[in-house]
């Protein structure tokens, strides 16, 4: 006689991480990303335009994987925030707007580089099962969103994973489900040596070009005083770090949010210890900052802001990765995710590029066949040199 056993895979929808069940947590996820108390405290310091849900998968009773998904509100005016361009390129920049703007479903986290949105038990449910129960879920949430706020979801997108990503592989699953996979720029990520005990290993390994050039930022940074601030310190200083935040992200060119004012100081109360803000200052005045979050082994590179005259004067923003660098090697931390753009820059203190894939839809099957060619318009093709500054 043949028995056959069948199990029930389904999902729930959250509106909250307050609801979320133990099990969440239960998995065993090392990412600080996906984990309750992270997840609870960016609720509360998300950008106007950014809600979120929480989808858990399920074998029977079971929970076997996990997804965040954020509805991200698009507005025309938010997108292009940086007017220096010519008369065609803002012609270009009006159309690529009037295509994405609305409302559009994120699955991870969009505030942040990296695949830092979903989870699933490889051992407990096939790659291709875990992917349908989110499209089930996803259509969800899409009527949800068009019953409770009358809104349509004009685009989906799956972001920020690495080549060997599972999930990366089920190109024909996505295909059929109308995805196109498309490469996004590389995540620069520095793995940390065995013999870089300290931060002076780390300069010894340098060649002479490039130690020299550590010498001379250094030089260049003066007298300028590094201080980790605590939190009464980022409650005192938070309208002075977001005027700095501002001032880089405002000349960034293309952005999909604005942090909130409160925003750092709602992961540090959030976090505590596991999130860090360093400021600068000069005749105690506070220039420039960086922030990390530690993320396991992983020490993982955030926000940061300085003002436009030290940035250059005092090369703020190549001090800023060396000491991100130096806190990363002396804290014993296996690799410095240092994100997404910038990258020479980046790679002349170490990183290097891991390329990132995407999938995404448009729900308009009209826009979805030119999706691929809008993208590509957002997200030219950069030549830049990578650096090599060991030996």
């Amino acid at each position: 006689m043949v028995f056959f056993v069948f199990v029930l895979i389904n999902f729930k929808v959250y509106s909250s991480a307050e609801h979320l069940p133990d099990s969440w947590d239960n998995l065993p996820i090392n990412d600080v990303f996906l984990k309750r108390h992270f997840l609870e405290g960016l609720e509360r310091a998300y950008p106007d335009n950014i809600s979120v849900y929480y989808i858990g998968v399920f074998s029977d009773a079971n929970m076997v994987g996990i997804a965040i998904v954020q509805r991200v509100k698009l507005y025309a005016k938010e997108m292009f925030r940086n007017n220096s361009s010519t008369f065609l390129k803002q012609v270009l920049k009006s159309t690529v707007a009037g295509f994405l703007k609305g409302n559009i479903l994120v699955v991870g986290n969009l505030m942040h580089t990296g695949q830092h949105g979903v989870y699933f038990n490889i051992e407990q449910i096939h790659v291709p099962e875990y992917i349908n129960v989110l499209f089930k879920a996803l259509k969800e949430i899409q009527q949800d969103i068009k019953t409770n706020y009358n809104k349509k979801i004009r685009l989906i997108l799956f972001k920020d994973y690495f080549e060997d990503d599972k999930l990366l592989a089920e190109v024909p699953l996505f295909k059929l489900n109308g995805f196109y996979k498309v490469k996004v720029q590389p995540n620069m990520i520095m793995n940390i040596r065995s013999n870089w005990q300290v931060f002076e290993n780390y300069v010894s390994a340098m060649n002479t070009k490039y130690r020299t050039r550590y010498k001379r930022a250094l030089k260049k940074f003066g007298v300028i005083k590094r201080n980790e601030l605590s939190e009464s310190q980022i409650e005192e200083n938070h309208k002075e770090l977001y005027k700095l935040y501002l001032n880089v992200s405002n000349n960034a060119s293309f952005n999909t949010f604005i942090l909130p004012e409160n925003h750092f100081l709602i992961l540090k109360r959030q976090l505590k210890n596991n999130f860090k803000v360093f400021g600068y200052y000069l005749n105690n005045q506070l220039i420039g900052f960086y922030t990390l979050i530690l993320n396991n082994s992983v020490l993982e590179t955030y926000f940061l802001g300085y003002d436009e005259e030290h940035q250059y004067q005092n090369q703020l923003y190549l001090n800023m990765l060396y000491d991100m660098a130096k806190y990363g090697i002396n804290n014993k931390f296996s690799s410095v995710v240092y994100a997404r753009t910038a990258m020479e820059i980046k790679s002349s203190v170490g990183a290097k590029p891991k390329e990132m894939y995407m999938y995404m839809k448009h729900t308009n099957n009209f826009a979805n066949m030119i999706l691929r060619v809008v993208f590509n318009l957002l997200n030219p093709k950069r030549n830049w040199e990578e650096r090599h500054p060991f030996k």
